[in-house]
C-alpha cells in the first residue's frame, strides 16, 4: 500500500510541474513579435517603477500598474523600470520582457 501511495504522489508532483511549466510557455510568433516591437516603439510610455515584483516570465504586475493596449494583439504592455513588459491582461502575468 505505501508504494501505491508514494508512486500516486510522484505521478501527481509530475503532472503538476508539467502544467506549471506549460502555463508560463507562450509562443509568440516572430511575425506577432515584429509588430509589438514596432508598436510598442512608435507608442513610448514613461517608465514606472513597481516595488517588490520581479520582471521575471510569471510574475503578476499589481492592478494599480495600468496595462496599455497594442492593437490586433491579445497582450497588453507597460514599460517598467525602463523595460518594456508584454503582460497577459487576465492574468496580469508577465509574459516577456524585452530590454
Amino acid at each position: 500500500m505505501k508504494m501505491h501511495l508514494t508512486g500516486a504522489a510522484a505521478a501527481l508532483l509530475l503532472l503538476a510541474g508539467v502544467g506549471a511549466v506549460a502555463a508560463q510557455d507562450v509562443v509568440i510568433q516572430p511575425e506577432q513579435d515584429t509588430v509589438i516591437r514596432e508598436y510598442v516603439k512608435k507608442q513610448p510610455l514613461a517608465s514606472v517603477k513597481v516595488p517588490g515584483v520581479e520582471l521575471n516570465i510569471g510574475s503578476a504586475l499589481p492592478d494599480t500598474v495600468e496595462l496599455h493596449e497594442i492593437p490586433d494583439v491579445k497582450y497588453r504592455y507597460v514599460v517598467v523600470d525602463n523595460r518594456t513588459v508584454l503582460v497577459d491582461p487576465s492574468t496580469r502575468k508577465i509574459v516577456k520582457v524585452y530590454d
